[in-house]
C-alpha cells in the first residue's frame, strides 16, 4: 500500500483524535446503548437507533484513522532543506490578483487537510500549482469555477 504523506503536527492531531475516540467517545456510546436497551422495545426506540448510528460512525472514523496512521509517511517540515521554494508542509502567503485579498495556506497531506484551519491538501489544484514555485512568482490555478490568479508573497517553513 502507498504511504500517505502527513506533517508531524498533523500526525499528532490525528493521534489525539484517535485517543479521544477510543477512550472517551466509545465508552460513552456503549453506555448510551445500554441505557437505551433498558427502555424496552428496540424496534421503536429512537435513542437506541441514534446511539447505534453514532457507534457506527465512530467505529468507522477509528478504522480510518488507524489505517491512515499505519500507512503514514510522517514528514517533519523543520528538517526539510529550505531552498525558498514551495514544498510539502510549508506555509504560503498569497495575494488574489482579482481582489487583492491576502490568503495563507499550509500544504499538508490529504487526511489532515482542513480549509477552516487554512490547511490544504497536497492533491488540491492550488497546492499542485504552488509546489516548486518561489516567492514573487504568479500562478494560475485551474478551478471548477474558472481560472484564479495568485501572487506568492511569502513562504514560511515552521
Amino acid at each position: 500500500m502507498n504511504q500517505i504523506p502527513i506533517t508531524a503536527a498533523g500526525a499528532e492531531r490525528l493521534k489525539l483524535e484517535l485517543k479521544e475516540l477510543k477512550s472517551v467517545r466509545r465508552p460513552a456510546i456503549i453506555e448510551a446503548i445500554a441505557t437505551a436497551r433498558e427502555h424496552g422495545d428496540l424496534k421503536e426506540n429512537a435513542e437506541y437507533h441514534a446511539a447505534r448510528e453514532e457507534q457506527s460512525f465512530t467505529e468507522g472514523r477509528i478504522a480510518e484513522l488507524e489505517s491512515s496512521l499505519s500507512n503514514a509517511q510522517i514528514i517533519d517540515i523543520t528538517r526539510i532543506t529550505q531552498n525558498d521554494r514551495v514544498v510539502f508542509g510549508c506555509t504560503v502567503e498569497l495575494m488574489d490578483m482579482a481582489t487583492d485579498a491576502q490568503v495563507v495556506y499550509q500544504i499538508v497531506g490529504d487526511i489532515e487537510a482542513d480549509i477552516n484551519e487554512n490547511r490544504i491538501a497536497i492533491s488540491s489544484p492550488i497546492a499542485r500549482a504552488l509546489i516548486g514555485r518561489e516567492a514573487g512568482e504568479d500562478i494560475i490555478v485551474e478551478a471548477p469555477s474558472g481560472n484564479m490568479e495568485y501572487a506568492i508573497t511569502a513562504i514560511h517553513f515552521k
